[in-house]
């Protein structure tokens, strides 16, 4: 064989090997190759997919809150969360349309027999709020049932105004209006004038309406309304906290089976809300921590 059909083969040879390796280093490249399916994570610390929340409106605040964050650190996951009822949102979980079914009460047992795991994320206070010129600032646990149960009608006999009471409450399902009715032991005896269907709705209606009461996610209450204590203790964290204030109810992010049986994206998830970062974003949005 010639020298110049040697070094023909040759150069051949080279060039062969060099395609290989760069076939094989392209495709261990961090940075290039498609996507991880939705709800799904890549190899090593860059995490891919979608994750998705569904359920109680007086958790909106604590969700939109966490999702920046966690999006932040975690730029190639997307986190979409839809402000439905807590019963809406445990349901839609169990049908398996999300991931998460947010609840601002505890779960049911029937919700618990179909596989739905409670994880409590937070604490909040229910409020009792009225609009700002009511004179009454104070109520009895007793006096307040009265109210609602339709006993009380009038703020003259509270030791305010001769104006009739507007019961404001929230619509069946409603995780705040179920923690609402438990705590005081009033289910099925409530006489609203008005049944809405979100925190903001029933925060707008009593600061809109002379005479309204309604009951609303402590974390929500604005200058708009007026919160009343009740039997002399004020809504607020400190009296949650030493159980003096007893209106005060669980968030509740559930999941189909144990936190350890979801996706990698899902145990990011609720890890993160346990780190020390997750933990200033609770209490970043007014909430109190779980025990």
């Amino acid at each position: 064989m010639n020298k110049k059909l040697m070094k023909t083969f040759a150069a051949a040879a080279l060039a062969l090997m060099v395609g290989c390796m760069a076939g094989c280093g392209g495709s261990g490249n961090s940075g290039s190759g498609t996507a991880a399916p939705s709800g799904s994570a890549k190899s090593g610390s860059a995490l891919s997919g979608k994750i998705t929340l569904a359920g109680s409106t007086s958790m909106e605040k604590l969700c939109e809150a966490m999702k920046e964050s966690f999006m932040e650190k975690h730029p190639g996951v997307t986190v979409t969360a839809e402000y439905t009822g807590s019963s809406s949102g445990v349901e839609s979980l169990l049908q398996g349309s999300v991931n998460i079914g947010n609840a601002s009460r505890r779960l049911k047992e029937g919700e618990k027999k179909k596989g739905a795991v409670e994880n409590v994320v937070a604490i909040d206070g229910i409020a009792v709020v009225v609009d700002k010129n009511n004179k009454v600032s104070d109520l009895t646990t007793e006096q307040l049932v009265s109210v609602y149960t339709g006993k009380i009608t009038n703020w003259s006999k509270l030791g305010g105004s001769n104006d009739a009471i507007v019961v404001i409450g929230r619509e069946a399902g409603s995780g705040t209006r179920g923690a609402f009715e438990e705590l005081l032991k009033i289910e099925s005896k409530c006489k609203y004038a008005q049944e809405l269907d979100s925190t903001g709705a029933v925060l707008a209606k009593v600061s809109s309406t002379p005479g309204a009461i309604g009951y609303v996610s402590l974390d929500a209450v604005d200058k708009k309304v007026k919160s009343a204590s009740l039997n002399g203790v004020a809504a607020a964290e400190k009296n949650i906290k030493s159980g003096d204030y007893k209106l005060a109810r669980p968030f509740v992010m559930a999941t189909k089976g144990e936190i350890s049986q979801q996706n990698e994206l899902v145990r990011e998830w609720f890890a993160y809300l346990k780190s020390e970062t997750g933990r200033k974003v609770i209490t970043g949005v007014g909430l109190i921590l779980p025990q």
